[in-house]
């Protein structure tokens, strides 16, 4: 083998490296950290379940359902489901206490709180919320669930901090199948953003920041955005490209001298685009990448947006437009709407961009290691336990992934971009399933004996 590679062979192999530090004592810190959320439950059932279903979430299990999760822990498989699909426990002081610890340990004055929807492909009809509909992770209208996701980013790390199903028209007025899925009787039908402002209500207040981000779907209602600023908020929210914008920096058309002055026509905004000069794009380098540094164009410009029909208070709003190369070296255009001062530094913009697609990876981090998508429950309390859960193994996984990183920022390996944490969450899960089934083993075995000596005592 050349010299070079075998050099190069060598650095990928130590840095794949994991320290015994890292995991030494991680299932006493996975038992703390479980501590402040089983303490919300009021009976000891649901507080012992919790521990062995967040280990499950966290092991190395290719499905994390309740099934395989009784099944690699040795577990009564009805009762984790019961505990799971029906248990009349709360999740909402869980929800809190997770958006509670995730600004105390995130939180900076300037975060961005990050709406995202994503759907979960699931089969039948019989599920709670599941139906035909837009799927935006597949791209495309399939059969599933849609979550409303809160994210939250910071300098610091990132995070999702809550969510909330999203229940059609149809869904919400169908009284047998809400009976079926013990959907409450005062949930009613909720848009998507709707979602969103109850979530921002509800723990918005443990999470300091000074924007709120969205994609195109959360930004397209002009509602939403007049929802934001009435609540003294300030947002950065994608929008299609097919947004109907005036641009107010430009001189509107010679006067005739009779009838209303005339104003600059509405235009699609990736029209309006195309006609920009190439003076008119700022380079940004948001961060240092493995292959050199990531750069992002953008302008902002002042306009005023077409609004919905129900929605006529139209204001002026500033127009962010970014574009970078996607990974086939081919230019992608994003387009933003916010109510910031028009002096805000284009940097700062980038920054809330960026922190928007952290959101994006967190929900596929959430997906992959802790089984976000992995549940195989039909009612509306199942569905929020399991979310909820999964939630909180994902955080435990980025405050073990934290504290790798500061392991490893001594002198011999700096932390950068290459350690992305993907080492020390492999792992933990992996280690996790070896202390939890020895765990779970010797838990048996001390039920067993003391079954034994009861007996013999008789």
């Amino acid at each position: 083998m050349d010299r070079r590679f075998e050099v190069r062979k060598l650095e990928i192999l130590k840095e794949a490296e994991v320290r015994p530090q890292v995991t030494n004592g991680i299932l006493k810190r996975l038992k703390r950290f479980i501590e402040p959320f089983v303490a919300k439950l009021k009976r000891p059932e649901p507080k012992e379940h919790t521990e062995i279903y967040i280990a499950g979430l966290l092991s190395d299990l290719e499905r994390k359902n309740t099934e395989s999760i009784a099944y690699r822990h040795d577990q009564d498989r009805q009762n984790l489901q019961r505990f799971i699909g029906s248990a009349p426990w709360d999740h909402q002081p869980l929800q809190e206490e997770l958006a509670r610890q995730i600004g105390l340990e995130l939180g900076e004055d300037d975060g961005v709180i990050v709406f995202d929807p994503s759907g979960h492909k699931k089969c039948g009809n019989n599920s709670v919320g599941v139906q035909r509909q837009w799927l935006g992770r597949l791209g495309k209208v399939d059969n599933g669930q849609v979550g409303i996701y809160m994210g939250y980013a910071s300098r610091q790390d990132h995070a999702l901090a809550d969510e909330r199903l999203y229940l059609s028209k149809e869904w919400a007025k169908d009284r047998i199948r809400r009976k079926k899925c013990g959907v409450p009787k005062e949930i009613r039908y909720q848009t998507r953003h709707e979602l969103a402002l109850d979530m921002l209500k509800a723990n918005g207040k443990y999470l300091p920041h000074k924007w709120i981000a969205g994609d195109d779907e959360m930004g397209r209602s002009s509602r939403f955005r007049r929802d934001l600023r009435a609540l003294d908020e300030q947002y950065l929210l994608d929008v299609p490209s097919n947004t109907n914008i005036r641009d107010v920096e430009v001189e509107p058309p010679a006067y005739g001298g009779h009838g209303r002055f005339p104003k600059q026509p509405f235009q699609r905004v990736d029209a309006w685009r195309d006609s920009l000069d190439k003076d008119a794009w700022a380079r940004i380098n948001i961060r240092d990448g493995e292959k050199g540094p990531l750069v992002l164009e953008i302008v902002k410009r002042r306009v005023v947006v077409r609004t919905e029909r129900s929605c006529r208070d139209a204001t002026e709003e500033l127009l962010v437009i970014t574009r970078s190369l996607d990974a086939n070296g081919k230019m992608k255009y994003d387009y933003h709407l916010s109510n910031a001062h028009p002096d805000t530094p284009l940097k700062e913009l980038a920054r809330v961009v960026k922190a928007e697609h952290r959101i994006e990876d967190c929900i596929k981090r959430s997906k992959s290691e802790a089984g976000l998508s992995d549940y195989e429950v039909r009612t509306w309390a199942g569905w929020y336990h399991h979310q909820t859960l999964s939630l909180i193994a994902t955080w435990f996984l980025i405050k073990e992934t934290r504290r790798g990183k500061k392991i490893y920022s001594g002198a011999d390996r700096a932390t950068s971009s290459r350690f992305a944490g993907s080492d020390v969450a492999t792992r933990v899960r992996s280690e996790i399933s070896e202390l939890a089934d020895a765990l779970c083993a010797a838990k048996k075995r001390t039920q067993r004996a003391g079954s034994l000596s009861s007996l013999q005592t008789t």
